[in-house]
């Protein structure tokens, strides 16, 4: 079988790490195109920094990071360092990556690189605001029909959200980029609060991950244990969801989730209600069927193929 061929689109971000490190322990089943960072959890300074630190610790070097946008399409930036800290990566110390930065831009290489590939052979993994892919697909509306597929972490209907008592974070950062991306023609994947809020980083499974020996252990250990404690005191649960990693380990085993293709709208101007994202599961409104939206996750599941391909990169 053909390997999955992606771009992982992300401003790490614990989560967003967690999803890279899932990735590099996958190389049977998934090669990594290359990481293009955008500004989200943390500014563009501190999330191309994350991500070249995050290469380094799974010895993967030879994927290349490019720096993206560095603001939302309109809005003002709106990060989160209530949630990830000031660095956008806190708890574990990490040292400064010696890989270099590419030179070129993020969407430049999200263009050639869909460009320069066989229609229908790349997905793009976008983790944070929808800046980059939206830009892409403004300034090069042709590479649409050739992308494979999007598969997305964003989103929220039942669990509300969590940036607004509406909007989850990624879609209320940039919620023009993402009507862009859904209104864009390639089939999409939706992984939105509602399903990652079930896969929790509990005690048990951090004992789990704790277990893991060397850097890799230790490392995503310190950075779930920082990440873990703002969503335990918001919402009074046993660990903190791992929205992230969902959208690779769908990828890797696509039963570990179920969800419904549906209509997705976001609402772009609504002071209120603004980066809602509106999930028509019944198609009331006659719009047509964009999103496969996910709503239900094996978490035990989950955790099983995490701690696995974590172990691969010991």
């Amino acid at each position: 079988m053909a390997r999955e061929k992606i771009i992982i689109d992300t401003d790490p971000g614990q989560d967003d790490a967690v999803a890279m490190l899932l990735a590099f322990g996958s190389p049977e089943e998934i090669e990594v195109l290359g990481i293009t960072a955008v500004a989200g959890n943390a500014p563009l300074h501190l999330t191309e920094v994350n991500a070249r630190k995050i290469c380094e610790l799974a010895r993967r070097t030879d994927v290349k990071v490019f720096a993206g946008c560095d603001r939302p399409l309109f809005l003002d930036l709106h990060t989160a360092p209530e949630v990830h800290g000031e660095t956008g990566l806190d708890g574990p110390h990490l040292p400064m990556p010696t890989m270099p930065l590419q030179e070129q831009h993020a969407v430049d290489f999200i263009i050639e690189t869909l460009r320069s590939h066989d229609a229908g052979t790349v997905t793009l993994c976008p983790v944070g605001p929808l800046t980059n892919i939206a830009t892409a697909l403004t300034r090069a509306p042709d590479i649409a029909p050739r992308i494979k597929q999007i598969v997305l972490m964003g989103g929220a209907q039942t669990e509300g959200g969590n940036s607004s008592p509406v909007a989850e974070f990624n879609i209320f950062v940039d919620p023009h980029a993402a009507d862009i991306v859904l209104r864009c023609g390639a089939p999409i994947v939706m992984f939105p609060l509602d399903v990652t809020h079930q896969v929790l980083t509990s005690q048990r499974q951090m004992a789990r991950v704790k277990a893991i020996p060397g850097p890799i252990g230790q490392v995503t250990y310190e950075m779930l244990d920082f990440y873990r404690r703002y969503d335990e005191a918001k919402y009074g649960t046993d660990g903190g969801p791992l929205h992230d990693p969902c959208t690779i380990a769908w990828l890797l085993k696509p039963d570990l989730f179920t969800g419904k293709l549906c209509n997705v709208a976001v609402e772009t101007a609504s002071p209120l209600t603004i980066g809602q994202t509106v999930v028509d599961k019944y198609m009331k409104t006659g719009r047509p069927a964009n999103v496969q939206y996910m709503m239900q996750a094996d978490a035990d599941g989950f955790f099983d193929l995490l701690i696995e391909r974590l172990l691969r990169l010991v």
